[in-house]
């Protein structure tokens, strides 16, 4: 339905229902990179609206179906995990007034996009609503790709979608909501604001809703976003990130503003789901967890002090400047067990191209004290940025070698990839070396999924494609072979974990874990 043809019955109606609605995973055939993880963001949306009075339910088609996987007959070379769009679209609950999509990921656009067509086909009078980090990005070109859409919401969801329907329930109109895109009743772009409305105090967010049975789907299946225990919950400490590193869509999302949240909620939270769902670990799933020392100091010592007995792990990478000799004790015992860096690249001319304000020789002290406190650690490297040269990829297959012998658990290699909402990527578009069609939105889903695959696309003129495939797929190899062999005692936790019901120590622990569930899963119904 129209934003321009709303119907008089629906003006201030009181019992609205959202419907927020996450699609299937997408993944390049043979894939180990399956994250099938819990959708946070849709559970703070969803409580946060709760909060507001709406009545709200989630449709996550990754939960209602997990280690399902089917082939994409329209899309040869790719898979879904999860719900079909065809189920997704008949367990929508019938009377839903919106539905709202979750568009994260750009690889999974193509599918994305059908799934919010087929349900514009039977929810016609229904308001769709998109939003995201992909929609955010590229909220003119989802518009236009997906008629279906009738309004984006651009960068932090919950304020600008709850002024999005108080002002639609109430007035039929919402075309003068900050945060949001549409087109117009001429098929015009319309974006209201230049940079996207972030809410000015995080700790009047309520806490995520989790619907009843929910997040023991995932514990089941034995999903999660790092290093697996027996209930992973996915946790929040802060918001945003105040650095601008050009290969990252921050700024477009989040915008520069970095918020901490307060202890005393952060610990009554921790505390509400030990009581609650007697979780056996928090997985922070913050864009930079640590940053200021004496807040970390400060998160340490409340966990020691309250007594938990969880873990807790920063899957998604984090800063080294906090993390020092006081510092990394204090994560040690208070339980943390599993610590991601992310130094991106050996080359000090990369990291000023890039602009990651990271002192290389800190971060590898950093990452030594951790291995000396015992952590499990893990950093994150990446070559073949537009500028780099084969001496730049080098440096950085040098320093991961160098951080594999020194005793660092995992050392993946990734392959550039432009992901729209970010300044190298708007640098490609400008000069026609991306260009914006399906083809590329598989091609960022395939690009570091299928690890040893040397069908590489590379966005630099310097490197050879194949090549960079093909020295991505030895380097893993070799890191992990470098690892097992000093390291004996690896081998046999690895055999153990992939192969009981064992915590996963390393994230390639659980990606075979999941490997193998998901064949399994595949060949019991074929």
């Amino acid at each position: 339905m129209s934003p321009f043809e709303q119907k008089d019955s629906l003006v201030g109606h009181k019992n609205t229902l959202v419907t927020l609605v996450r699609g299937p995973i997408v993944f390049a055939d043979g894939s180990l990179n399956n994250e099938a993880v819990p959708a946070l963001g849709l559970a703070y949306i969803a409580g946060y609206l709760r909060m507001k009075g709406y009545k709200v339910e989630i449709l996550d088609a990754i939960a209602e179906d997990l280690n399902k996987a089917y082939p994409l007959k329209k899309y040869p070379g790719f898979s879904c995990q999860g719900l079909s769009p065809d189920k997704v679209i008949s367990k929508i609950p019938k009377h839903s007034n919106v539905i709202a999509f979750s568009g994260m990921f750009s690889g999974e656009w193509p599918v994305l996009r059908d799934l919010i067509t087929q349900t514009r086909e039977l929810f016609p009078e229904a308001l769709l609503v998109a939003g995201g980090e992909h929609i955010t990005a590229l909220s003119e070109y989802c518009l236009h790709d997906c008629s279906a859409i009738d309004v984006c919401v651009r960068g932090e969801g919950e304020n600008t979608f709850y002024e999005l329907l108080k002002a639609y329930l109430t007035t039929g109109s919402f075309l003068e909501v900050p945060g949001i895109a549409y087109l117009n009743k001429e098929g015009e772009y319309q974006q209201n604001g230049i940079k996207t409305p972030r809410i000015h105090d995080i700790d009047k967010l309520p806490w995520p809703y989790w619907p009843e049975g929910y997040l023991e789907k995932f514990w089941k299946a034995g999903k999660s976003y790092g290093a697996a225990t027996e209930r992973d919950m996915p946790f929040m400490l802060s918001r945003g990130c105040p650095f601008q590193c050009t290969f990252c869509s921050n700024l477009l999302m989040w915008n520069t503003k970095y918020q901490f949240r307060n202890l005393d909620d952060v610990m009554a939270e921790i505390k509400h789901y030990i009581d609650r769902y007697s979780i056996t670990s928090i997985q922070l799933y913050d864009l930079t967890a640590i940053i200021k020392k004496t807040w970390a100091l400060e998160f340490c010592q409340r966990m020691i002090d309250e007594g938990f007995k969880i873990k807790w792990s920063l899957p998604a990478g984090t800063r080294s400047e906090a993390l020092d000799h006081e510092v990394l004790p204090l994560l040690k015992k208070s339980d943390c067990n599993y610590l991601v860096y992310a130094p991106e690249s050996g080359s000090l001319r990369t990291l000023k191209k890039i602009k990651k304000r990271v002192k290389l020789d800190r971060l590898t002290e950093s990452v030594l004290e951790a291995k000396r406190q015992g952590l499990v650690v893990r950093i994150n490297l990446i070559v073949g940025f537009p500028h780099e040269t084969w001496w730049d990829v080098i440096q950085t297959l040098l320093y991961g070698v160098k951080m594999s012998f020194r005793g660092v658990d995992e050392v993946p290699l990734f392959v550039f990839s432009p992901y729209p909402g970010t300044e190298i990527f708007d640098e490609l578009l400008k000069d026609g070396k991306v260009k914006l069609n399906d083809d590329y939105f598989f091609k960022l889903t395939s690009l570091n999924s299928a690890y040893f695959s040397t069908n590489v696309e590379v966005f630099c003129e310097n490197v050879s494609g194949r090549l960079l495939g093909l020295v991505r797929s030895t380097f893993i190899m070799l890191n992990y072979a470098i690892g097992y062999f000093l390291y004996p005692k690896r081998i046999l936790r690895t055999i153990r974990n992939i192969n009981s019901e064992a915590e996963a120590a390393t994230v390639l622990e659980h990606r075979l874990k999941d490997l193998f569930n998901r064949k399994k899963s595949t060949d019991s119904v074929t």
